[in-house]
Formats: C-alpha cells, sequence, structure tokens
C-alpha cells in the first residue's frame, strides 16, 4: 500500500508517554510510544471509542522518534508528581461518594478509599517522529492536524505543546527526517538519540514495548514491538 509519511515535532516542558503503568505508578517511556502517537492522531480527527478498524489498518506502518537536546546540556532527570485519589471527600455526600474509589463490588475498600499515586513525566523534551500512514488517508489526517477537533497533548492533558505539531506531509521518509532536522539546526539543538523499528543490536539497545494498540475505548489492547535505540555516537558514524 502506498505510503505517505507525517513530520511531527513534539516539544513542551512536560511530556508523559505511559507504557508500563498501574494504578499506583503511571511511569513514562524515554520517547513516545506508538499508541501515544496514534492516539494524539485520533484525537486531532475527534475519532473515539476502539477505532479497531483503523487501528487495524496502521497495523503494517512504522514510526520513528528522533530526540533532540542542546548540546553540552543535561537531560533534565523525570519529574514524579504525587497524587493523592479519594481523598477529602465526604462518603455521607451521594454525589462526593461516587469519587472515592471503590471494591470491584462498589463497597467500601479496606482501609479506606484514598489511594496514594506517583506519576513521572519527562521534562523539557524535544523529538520529532515520523510516522507512515496510508497515502490515501493522509490529506485528511494532515487536515486534521492543522486544526484539530479535539485538544492536542504529549501524552497526558497537562503536557500541552508549546511548538506547531504538523511540519508536513512527505513522499519518503528521509525528507520528512531532513524537515525536522531543519527545525532541530534552526533552535540550535542536536540528535540525542534515534528510535527505529525492529531488532537492531549491531546499531544499539533492543527493547520490546507493548504499546501497539489494537484497541482504544474502554477496553485498550495492545500487542508488542520490538524497537532499537540508536544512540549518538553510532549516529554519528552512519
Amino acid at each position: 500500500m502506498p505510503e505517505a509519511y507525517f513530520a511531527l515535532w513534539l516539544e513542551a516542558p512536560l511530556q508523559s508517554w505511559g507504557f508500563d503503568s498501574k494504578f499506583y505508578r503511571r511511569d513514562t517511556l524515554d520517547f513516545p510510544t506508538r499508541s501515544g502517537v496514534l492516539g494524539l492522531l485520533c484525537c486531532a480527527m475527534g475519532a473515539g471509542g476502539s477505532q479497531t478498524e483503523w487501528l487495524a489498518q496502521m497495523a503494517g506502518f512504522k514510526q520513528a522518534v528522533h530526540a533532540f537536546g542542546r548540546k553540552g546540556e543535561a537531560e533534565q532527570p523525570k519529574l514524579e508528581d504525587f497524587h493523592m485519589v479519594g481523598s477529602g471527600y465526604d462518603e455521607k455526600d451521594p454525589w462526593q461518594n461516587l469519587l472515592i474509589p471503590k471494591t470491584v463490588d462498589r463497597k467500601k475498600a479496606v482501609g479506606g478509599g484514598t489511594k496514594m499515586t506517583y506519576r513521572y513525566y519527562l521534562q523539557d523534551q524535544t523529538f520529532g517522529v515520523v510516522v507512515a500512514v496510508p497515502a490515501e488517508q493522509a490529506e485528511g489526517i494532515a487536515r486534521a492536524l492543522k486544526n484539530p477537533v479535539w485538544d492536542l497533548y504529549l501524552g497526558r492533558k497537562c503536557c500541552v505543546p508549546t511548538d506547531v505539531i504538523y511540519r508536513g506531509t512527505f513522499d519518503a521518509e528521509s525528507k520528512a527526517v531532513e524537515a525536522l532536522q531543519g527545525i532541530a539546526r534552526d533552535k540550535g539543538l542536536i540528535e540525542r538519540f534515534e528510535v527505529q523499528e525492529g531488532s537492531l543490536p549491531d546499531l544499539g539497545d533492543v527493547l520490546m514495548l507493548n504499546d501497539v494498540p489494537v484497541s482504544f475505548g474502554d477496553r485498550k489492547v495492545y500487542r508488542e514491538r520490538s524497537v532499537t535505540i540508536i544512540p549518538k555516537e553510532i549516529l554519528e558514524e552512519m
């Protein structure tokens, strides 16, 4: 199937790309996930629900991530945000009581309903993402990215982008990469690492991620993919 390639620029004070999160600890990957990027496209199009059919169409199309930063500038540590869930509500008030966590059978939780959670964010990170899409869908998705139906966030609603996301549609991945590298040069940024799909152990560390969405909506389903993180030193030799 003919492909088109989007160049996306993801820059924000905070980003969070969940990949292995539980209720109490919601971590972030060090770069945008496949599910997060496809979720961003769905938000732009106003496409809610499971989107099973569309996700199946996208399954054969890849994405690559290019991480940028300033030369000589240390990478910021992850931000840990502590939350109390269900605290301070009056259980005698029917409406407030709905906000207090319960057991699976809707009974009062042992030890009370208040739960502590820890949420993690990337700080001051910049990514260029190249996403392949079916060529016949490219115009419509691009139009949605330029005029999104729903607000676009970089992982969570508090992660508001600080620059334009959509940077063009191209007929080759190399052209999309060139566009993103041009933006980086204009901002005085260098490439720190690159994430390519597939297992390429000669180029970098290989990870197995469970971040390919099969179904969104109330019942989310994901499948695995392997990716290779190519460090700056290897990129400079290529």
